[in-house]
């Protein structure tokens, strides 16, 4: 069931307060230094690097169109579902292989490049204003080098169309048992504007089907993002073709729904 939810003063040696000793400007530049250093480290050593890259190599190949990608085991073990997978899938020649025909490419290399190193492109900055986040600039090519995908949706070939790739990383990441993975992708779809409702609809139905019951973030997103734009889905002839097929997306968009009017009538 879907559950509502939007919703020192110093002291002296003698035990009395006194004025605390003001650190040197040097004391403090070194502190700042070594606090740097320590953020800079860090970025540039998630959980997964260090003596993780020299573990063996495992393959895997992905997607209908077969494609290989190669990752270090320890990296990949930091999964629980790789961690299982991973066990006793030897080849021949005494080498790990892995067939992932259900994931997308694409996707795939989202959770690679976040085992490897700690977020995926285009990567998330705080903003300057408190609880404010951005996007990188995925246009500026001297900036990223141009690598990766910027695009908001994806071709999904089990799905058949274009849904919203956080989406589909959030759903990789619940099925992976990354929940950092799925906590940066869902705040990354938060700053996704003007994305037409089909692609909405058809996003939230994928999420709804690839989540359990028990999961409420993604599931909530959505539908606090169509209560917040009913308007615009009032109007919409697919609206109307996703009602008539039904499902637990609709009830709890009912059940919001109802609560949303509730809390307008309470405030009025």
């Amino acid at each position: 069931m879907f559950k509502r939810s939007f919703t020192s003063k110093g002291f002296t040696s003698k035990g009395r307060a006194g004025k605390s000793a003001k650190p040197s400007k040097k004391k403090y530049d070194e502190q700042a230094k070594e606090k740097m250093q320590q953020k800079v480290e860090k970025v540039d050593n998630p959980p997964s690097a260090g003596s993780a890259l020299t573990s063996p190599i495992i393959t895997m190949v992905v997607g209908h169109d077969q494609r290989l990608f190669a990752a270090h085991e320890d990296v990949l073990s930091v999964s629980p579902y790789f961690r299982t997978a991973l066990k006793e899938k030897f080849l021949d020649d005494g080498a790990k292989q892995l067939a992932l025909p259900d994931e997308e490419p694409e996707i795939l290399s989202c959770v690679l490049e976040f085992l490897y190193k700690g977020d995926y492109y285009p990567r998330i900055f705080r903003g300057k204003r408190r609880d404010s986040w951005h996007l990188e600039n995925a246009q500026d090519l001297q900036q990223t080098g141009g690598c990766g995908s910027s695009e908001a949706t994806i071709f999904h070939h089990g799905v058949g169309d274009v849904v919203l790739r956080d989406t589909v990383v959030y759903c990789t990441a619940e099925k992976f048992g990354l929940e950092e993975l799925k906590h940066i992708a869902l705040r990354k779809q938060g700053l996704q504007i003007g994305i037409p409702a089909d692609v909405i609809l058809r996003s939230a139905r994928y999420a709804y089907d690839n989540t359990p019951d028990t999961e409420s973030r993604l599931r909530a997103h959505y539908l606090a993002l169509i209560i917040r734009s009913r308007k615009t889905f009032k109007r919409s002839g697919t609206m109307q073709m996703e009602m008539e097929k039904g499902g637990k997306l609709f009830f709890d968009l009912f059940v919001a729904m109802c609560n949303h009017m509730d809390d307008l009538a309470e405030i009025r």
